[in-house]
């Protein structure tokens, strides 16, 4: 809601872009990256702009009576603000119930990098006795620790950044304050955001909360603590980024709905750059309408980032992550042609049975499932020779620190070495191909779907198209029970889109619903040599901070 707010959901925006427009911008920010001066500070000390003026619009909220509210912290952001709204639960009691968590199970979990304790609760009780104005009044978020939080560390996890202690908030941040939500704590990330969560050199933290004694399972990319904070109880929901799969990836791996916006949906200021042409900030939710709460929130012009200028209105997210119902059920918002390559539903996949029902319940919502063929030489556009094109923008602005000291990289120097070997010719041979494959999904993919079923979100990463991943499903392994996540794309600012396939899905299904189990209950009968956390340890403790920012900022509004 930081921008204008489109209120016709009759025609959702990726029916009414310009999609050779969008291939225009794409080309433009290419140039930009390549041209360099469109970069964020990467510690700069000036303020970020003030976001435009914000008209919120409560969404709709379930009923209180209906709500299970036994355990605070397992609710959903919309629950949460139904209850504080009737005065049955107050912002405090939620921060503490996040509190506990953390202080009861974060040793194990290892997904903060700096938790703001008493500071945040104290902000929470100022909040107790005022009427909710705001969507996110009182709801605790996590914070990745590559996003500004000012006079609070901003590490990226790494040697380069341990001592940075931003004076201003990323735009992300600020308008997530804005409306009303309090920061919890700095979730632990891959290094610089090119791993799952590891210490600067490559130690294993983080782990995935539905199999904490299993190091072996992954708790997704870069952006696992985050999805751990919110998969375990201990935020409500949290932000992320994804330059390589980071929202999506994680989500799926922990029984979550994350969504990576269109490129330029979401301002990167005060976000610790990778990928000049691919970052994208994004939220890491419970469900739908959480991920469109958090969108609306974040979502909108930013003067100090070019990406978000001269885009589409900002539509109603909420509504339309909540289906519509016809002769008394729930079905998709809008008529909706739903996209698998021919291979997605094959039966020797591990997931192929999952995918079957879920695509069946999207029929039974008045969803069309329709084969598609993937666009010419899509392996090969897709394929790491030209994913790799995206490292020389992440060398370039670290170039400095390069030349100072190689080893303040860390476990993450590798793409940044790569990145310098690049040649120029395959540089921009690659950028080419960028366009050419975005070319070839709008005219192809998308001449014949609304959206499209995926296995890797690489293919849209590279070319900026919004993603949504959300749980369809359970499956074993490592001897414990993970769930199945899906992930689908669509057209440029087809966030609406994605949000009322989810939102419809999650109507009629209750994966998005499931919780992992108490880590008591999960621990292992012996976990000796073998056992619990083998090969890890916790971060370094100058990246891992348990701090008071009582005086140092107001975490409330």
């Amino acid at each position: 809601m930081s921008g204008e707010a489109s209120t016709d959901l009759d025609l959702p925006l990726d029916r009414t872009v310009d999609r050779r427009a969008f291939l225009t911008r794409i080309a433009a920010l290419t140039a930009m990256g390549a041209a360099g001066g469109a970069w964020p500070a990467v510690a700069g000390a000036h303020a970020a702009g003030p976001a435009p003026g914000a008209t919120w619009k409560l969404p709709p909220l379930p009923d209180p009576g209906s709500i299970d509210a036994t355990d605070p912290a397992a609710l959903t952001i919309a629950e949460a603000a139904s209850l504080l709204r009737e005065r049955t639960l107050s912002p405090s009691e939620l921060v503490q119930a996040c509190l506990r968590r953390i202080d009861a199970h974060e040793e194990l979990y290892q997904a903060f990098n700096a938790v703001l304790g008493d500071g945040t609760l104290d902000a929470a009780r100022r909040l107790d006795g005022a009427h909710p104005q705001l969507p996110l009044h009182g709801i605790p978020l996590a914070i990745k620790d590559n996003f500004y939080t000012a006079g609070i560390p901003t590490t990226a996890n790494s040697h380069l950044f341990r001592d940075f202690v931003p004076t201003f908030d990323a735009t992300c941040v600020a308008r997530l304050r804005g409306a009303g939500a309090l920061i919890l704590g700095k979730t632990q990330m891959g290094p610089l955001a090119t791993t799952a969560a590891t210490t600067p050199d490559g130690e294993r933290t983080t782990v995935n909360a539905w199999a904490p004694y299993h190091p072996a399972v992954s708790p997704g990319g870069s952006s696992s603590g985050s999805a751990t904070a919110v998969a375990a109880g201990m935020a409500l929901a949290a932000t992320g980024t994804q330059t390589g799969g980071s929202i999506t990836t994680p989500a799926a791996a922990q029984g979550l709905t994350g969504l990576k916006p269109t490129m330029g949906r979401v301002s990167l200021y005060g976000v610790i750059p990778l990928t000049y042409t691919r970052d994208h900030p994004g939220p890491l939710a419970r469900d739908a309408r959480d991920a469109a709460l958090l969108l609306q929130a974040i979502a909108g012009p930013d003067r100090s980032d070019p990406r978000t200028l001269g885009l589409p209105p900002v539509p109603d997210y909420s509504l339309a992550a909540d289906p519509v119902e016809r002769s008394g059920r729930p079905v998709l918002r809008w008529s909706t042609r739903v996209g698998v390559f021919p291979d997605y539903t094959d039966p020797g996949h591990p997931e192929a049975e999952a995918r079957m029902r879920m695509l069946e319940t999207l029929e039974g919502l008045g969803g069309r499932v329709v084969q598609v063929e993937p666009p010419e030489d899509w392996e090969v556009l897709t394929g790491p020779d030209f994913n790799n094109v995206r490292l020389p923008e992440r060398t370039e602005p670290f170039m400095e620190k390069l030349r100072e000291d190689v080893r303040l990289f860390g476990v993450s120097l590798s793409p940044w070495i790569n990145g310098l070997l690049l040649s120029g010719d395959e540089y921009l041979r690659g950028q080419r191909a960028k366009l050419l494959l975005l070319r070839r999904v709008l005219d192809g993919i998308f001449e014949q779907c609304d959206v499209i079923a995926q296995t890797s979100p690489i293919p849209f990463d590279i070319i900026g198209l919004p993603l949504i991943s959300f749980p369809v499903g359970m499956k074993e392994s490592e001897g414990v029970d993970l769930p199945i996540g899906a992930l689908f794309g669509a057209p440029p600012f087809g966030e609406e889109r994605l949000l009322s396939l989810a939102g419809g899905y999650q109507a009629v299904t209750d994966w998005h619903r499931r919780r992992p189990q108490h880590p008591e209950r999960l621990r292992p009968v012996e976990t000796g040599a073998s056992g619990a956390n083998q090969g890890m340890r916790a971060p370094d403790a100058r990246n891992r901070h348990r701090i008071d920012v009582r005086d140092v900022m107001d975490l409330g509004q």
